[in-house]
């Protein structure tokens, strides 16, 4: 994959790239991600890129020639996915974190102040996406929560792709408790039926169990299809997962 990041923080971004997920995927060819400087897009010698609003209203904008030069400056852009974080985009889901998976080339723009000149969002813009319904101060921490999920979906980037097939919302459901070594530690003990052996009474676990804390913290994916429905999904995932663990295993 091809990604582009156009931002006016530049250097919050060489971390990300170094390590994690991230990392992997760009030491191992896997994504070939580029930052872009806004300001390197200035209007003027004092390094000017934003303005007030016509019309008045609070927060300066970022104005439209640094935003559409540097786009400019990408040669592969016409076939890319151009993203602009904003608490007013549609939000992500893992379905939408699959589709830009499976784009080939992406550019991401973290907008800083009041906004981004809206002339911008209308020529040049082809998803606006929000992760979630708070509002920050920059999209730079939204689009390396975008990038970290959708590098994930990427062939080779994880050890291995069971560990995304079995996610929480990959499965349709928030995720079911997970326990490992020792089975009992300061008294605390790991269910029964967990260390039974017994594959189906431990799908059946799992699935109570996910089931009970998303009816507790997101009840909104439940009402999404029927119980039954969200049944036959979820050991549909975990299945999958467990044959991709097994074929990688040899």
């Amino acid at each position: 994959m091809q990604a582009a990041v156009a931002t006016l923080f530049p250097d919050l971004f060489a971390p990300f790239m170094e390590h994690g997920i991230a990392g992997r995927a760009v030491e191992n060819g896997l994504v070939d991600l580029s930052i872009f400087d806004i300001r390197d897009r200035a209007v003027n010698s004092r390094g000017s890129v934003d303005d007030y609003q016509f019309g008045g209203g609070a927060g300066m904008l970022l104005r439209p020639e640094p935003l559409f030069d540097t786009l400019e400056r990408i040669p592969w852009r016409d076939e890319a996915r151009v993203i602009f974080m904003t608490p007013q985009g549609k939000r992500l889901d893992q379905p939408f974190v699959r589709e830009l998976a499976e784009s080939s080339r992406m550019i991401i723009f973290c907008g800083r102040y009041g906004g981004i000149d809206q002339r911008f969002r209308d020529a040049a813009v082809t998803d606006e996406i929000s992760v979630g319904d708070a509002v920050v101060s920059g999209g730079e921490i939204p689009a390396m929560f975008l990038m970290e999920a959708v590098f994930r979906w990427l062939p080779g980037v994880l050890g291995r792709m069971e560990s995304a097939e079995s996610d929480t919302y990959a499965t349709g459901l928030l995720d079911y408790p997970r326990y490992t070594r020792p089975a009992d530690y300061r008294g605390m003990k790991v269910p029964e039926v967990i260390l039974s052996g017994n594959h189906a009474d431990i799908e059946q676990f799992r699935l109570r169990k996910a089931m009970e804390l998303t009816l507790k913290n997101r009840p909104d994916l439940i009402d999404s299809g029927s119980e039954e429905t969200i049944r036959e999904r979820f050991i549909r995932a975990l299945r999958l997962a467990d044959r991709q663990k097994e074929q990688k295993n040899g």
